[in-house]
């Protein structure tokens, strides 16, 4: 859900105040005498916009309260008009409970909607028993005006003859299965009030420290390859599912995991945009996995329109995001990571409206679109804590740069390892075009990152537990559409690269590629494939020590490579398509090209290696084919 153009028309001619301390790695930002934020090209300032909208996840949730009837909800904008869609979900009726819609919608006036419950789900509406058991739980829809999908929301009710409605603690997003190993896993949820909640596994009680909204709570002492039911309590309620422990690293049996990147809302109306992500794809993808038994679905970036000026916008996408996989990830670990479409940031523009500058926003420690992704998701704390001790860290005393925390990160399944990679951290999407801020380059895995891929491949090479490894970042290595001219290529050029604090790195994209392939190629025997998206199809790319990776005029060493490597670039989740460009070097060892929406299965078994694509939509087979 992207709402810049209505930002830009009602507040444009407002600067934006924070009063917070600029960063080091930063350069020409300052605050003038009232306290707002600018920066300087040939004494021209050009200052910061801001974000304001009643369109935030608390007032899209719509403030429920219950009265005799039903469910008044307020949205917090009188001039709000538009549409409720809503239904009842009955969580005994399947093991992925989901609305069933009623056929009537309630009208948003004033923004202001009442859903009538007792007048228009009950009888032979009432297919979830809440009449009998005083208990429900609803499901409904925003739209605007327009009848555009704006948020997917759940709340839960009480019922009584002589009270009528109360809201009703909720879990308003999860319960999700994720941090899975050979003994446990993370169980993580929202709730629409603070609570201690508690989840029971095998006999056992597990539960939260303190009352909280945001529930993680660890599973453990388990057994290995082992299916195990849970329920969840949370006050009056219980919702129960299950899932499958890891087996023991190097047992060496067969499974399945699944590949797909980029559902930010499509075109094609309805559900390809339900608030910025394309809910559509997304959940018969989800499906699709959950069908054919993987034991985990990696999707590497893009998941929702982004580009927010505040984490309020970018909250709202992300729910919407989750909504579209939850009843699946009930079940299985969908492990999410960061892609350029994921960036929170600072917008400085001209008096005509043009962006100048976007650069990550600060302070990084909570508002970076990092540190929000962490704040949205649950993934390992194993990665690298930040680019601070770098050569180009600016101030060796202090915290520079932002946390890398849940966004660089690797997990294990059997005996395959998976390395998830930031290739848009510290993310600034105009720094080719006016480097004077500073911030990172769109496809540029920065120094102690790097560093860290290095540390961490080396562990895999010398486990005799891991025997393939699989590397997942955003951006393709080999881009071969609309990422040509940028994602790790840059049209073949090697000049753009980050600037810190005013100063540009040491080394360009294409070296800084080359840095990363050797590691991946000449320090390891087991990386079989890069995992890619940003580029809106699916193709594969068999990348040989023979096959040309360089432009025709090259003053750099280049690289030898000793062994083979597979990319697999699957962007089709629901993003609008990009065809396929055939100007790159690497163009007859890229095979498959496809715009249809896809899902990349990879099955392991033993030493064994292969993958089948089938397109969720259709059901067709793709393409398949032997890794290893």
């Amino acid at each position: 859900m992207k709402f810049l153009p209505f930002v830009f028309a009602l507040f444009l001619s407002l600067p934006i105040s924070y009063a917070q301390e600029i960063p080091d790695v930063y350069a020409g930002f300052k605050y003038d005498d009232a306290g707002q934020l600018y920066y300087s090209v040939k004494d021209q300032k050009y200052y910061a916009t801001p974000f304001e909208s009643f369109l935030t996840l608390d007032n899209l949730k719509g403030h429920p309260k219950g009265d005799k009837e039903g469910l008044k909800f307020d949205f917090g904008d009188s001039s709000f008009k538009g549409s409720m869609y809503y239904g009842l979900i009955n969580f005994n009726d399947s093991k992925y409970p989901t609305p069933v819609w009623y056929k009537k919608k309630a009208k948003i006036k004033d923004g202001k909607a009442y859903i009538n419950i007792k007048k228009r789900l009950s009888g032979i509406y009432d297919m979830s028993d809440w009449e009998k058991a005083g208990i429900g739980t609803l499901g409904y829809r925003v739209t605007n005006k327009k009848g555009k999908l704006l948020y997917d929301g759940v709340i839960s009710f009480h019922f009584s003859a002589e009270k009528g409605f109360e809201v009703a603690t909720t879990i308003t997003e999860g319960p999700f299965v994720n941090n899975l190993d050979a003994n446990g896993a993370t169980i993580w949820f929202e709730t629409n009030k603070p609570i201690v909640a508690e989840i029971s596994v095998n006999g056992r009680q597990f539960h939260d420290v303190v009352e909280t909204t945001q529930h993680e709570i660890i599973i453990n002492g388990l057994q290995p390859n082992t299916q195990y039911d849970y329920t969840v309590h949370y006050k009056d309620y219980a919702q129960s599912y299950s899932f499958h422990t890891a087996p023991k690293d190097g047992t060496r049996q067969p499974f399945v995991f699944a590949y797909v990147s980029d559902s930010r809302a499509g075109k094609g109306g309805g559900e390809r945009d339900l608030g910025g992500t394309n809910f559509y794809a997304m959940r018969k993808i989800a499906a699709l996995a959950n069908f054919n038994k993987v034991s985990f679905m990696q999707f590497t970036g893009d998941l929702v329109n982004g580009y927010a000026l505040d984490k309020k916008e970018i909250n709202v996408e992300y729910a919407n995001w989750k909504r579209a996989i939850e009843p699946f990830g009930h079940y299985f670990p969908i492990i999410a990571a960061q892609g350029n479409h994921e960036a929170v940031g600072m917008v400085f523009r001209d008096g005509n409206g043009k962006t100048k500058s976007f650069v990550d926003k600060f302070p990084f420690q909570t508002e970076s679109c990092s540190a929000v992704f962490a704040q949205n998701f649950v993934n390992p704390l194993n990665g690298p804590r930040s680019e601070d001790g770098a050569y180009y860290d600016p101030n060796p005393d202090k915290v520079d740069f932002p946390p890398y925390d849940e966004t660089v990160f690797y997990y294990t399944y059997d005996n395959v390892a998976v390395i998830v990679l930031n290739s848009n951290y510290f993310y600034a999407p105009t720094i080719t075009r006016d480097s004077s801020t500073g911030g990172n380059l769109h496809g540029y895995i920065m120094d102690q990152q790097l560093k860290w891929l290095k540390k961490t491949v080396d562990m895999f090479e010398n486990d005799e537990d891991i025997d393939h490894v699989f590397v997942t970042q955003h951006t393709p290595t080999f881009p071969n559409s609309a990422h040509t001219k940028d994602d790790m290529w840059y049209s073949g050029n090697n000049g753009p690269r980050p600037t810190i604090a005013g100063k540009p790195v040491k080394k360009g994209i294409i070296e800084r590629r080359d840095e990363y392939l050797d590691i991946l190629v000449n320090h390891s025997t087991k990386v079989v494939a890069m995992l890619t998206g940003d580029e809106h199809n699916y193709n594969k790319v068999k990348i040989t020590p023979d096959v040309n990776i360089y432009p025709n005029i090259y003053p750099y060493p280049k690289l030898e490579r000793k062994r083979t490597i597979w990319q697999i670039n699957n962007g089709s989740a629901g993003a609008p398509y990009y065809a396929q460009d055939k100007n790159v070097p690497w163009t007859n060892a890229t095979s498959n090209f496809s715009t249809q929406f896809a899902l990349v299965l990879i099955y392991v078994d033993g030493q064994h290696v292969s993958a089948r694509v089938f397109n969720p939509d259709t059901l067709e087979l793709m393409d398949e084919w032997t890794l290893k």
